[in-house]
């Protein structure tokens, strides 16, 4: 090997890590890409019949420690929060709060919600998705007041609450003042909780 070679080896060498490094920070990057692609796309807004209302496929919140309290015959508690920011994702303009309370049938395997709030408002027998889907479908935000042409974000908040031993239909419901509070802190560690964020829209050029 000529010297003229043998120095470039070391050179090469010195430059190694350092191609590693930005190697690893492309890497790194492409990964937060893709989570905040998929966290966005985990909220769909939509309008229907003058109200802002959002889908969330990817949403499963009867699942788990949930489900199975629900086959214990116990009625769970969910309070959700749907917001709308404008101009940065921490200016919200608009909020819409309510509670849901999920309850199982053993006999017909299905599930009923019930909303508390809104005059005893309560759902037919449901799958598990069906269950989830209508809870979403009755929590909007009025069109009117959001802006037509100003980005906007939406932002759903699910908290599961303290579960009901008793028939949902002796619950006493929630106040706004108290939901508004409970989304003032956050989430308790052993409290089930779930949050998604849309990605960018407008109003004029929702469907």
């Amino acid at each position: 090997m000529t010297e003229s070679h043998k120095g470039c080896v070391p050179a090469a060498q010195a430059y190694r890590p350092v191609f590693l490094f930005i190697l690893l920070l492309l890497s790194v990057v492409s990964i937060e890409l893709f989570a905040l692609s998929i966290s966005n796309e985990n909220l769909l807004p939509h309008k229907t019949d003058g109200e802002l209302r959002v889908s969330a496929p990817h949403l499963h919140f009867l699942t788990g420690r949930t489900l199975q309290r629900l086959h214990d015959g116990v009625s769970v508690p969910f309070d959700f929060q749907l917001s709308v920011a404008a101009g940065i994702h921490t200016n919200v303009i608009e909020r819409s709060l309510d509670r849901f309370v999920v309850s199982y049938d053993l006999w017909e395997e299905k599930f009923s919600v019930m909303r508390p709030r809104s005059v005893r408002k309560a759902s037919p027998r449901l799958s598990t998705i069906g269950a989830e889907s209508w809870c979403l479908e009755n929590l909007s935000i009025p069109v009117a007041g959001l802006p037509t042409e100003r980005d906007l974000w939406a932002r759903l908040e699910v908290r599961s609450a303290d579960a009901r031993p008793e028939s949902p239909l002796s619950d006493p419901g929630i106040s706004l003042t108290t939901l508004i509070d409970i989304f003032s802190r956050p989430a308790r560690s052993q409290q089930e909780h779930w949050a998604l964020e849309s990605a960018p829209f407008r109003i004029a050029e929702l469907k």
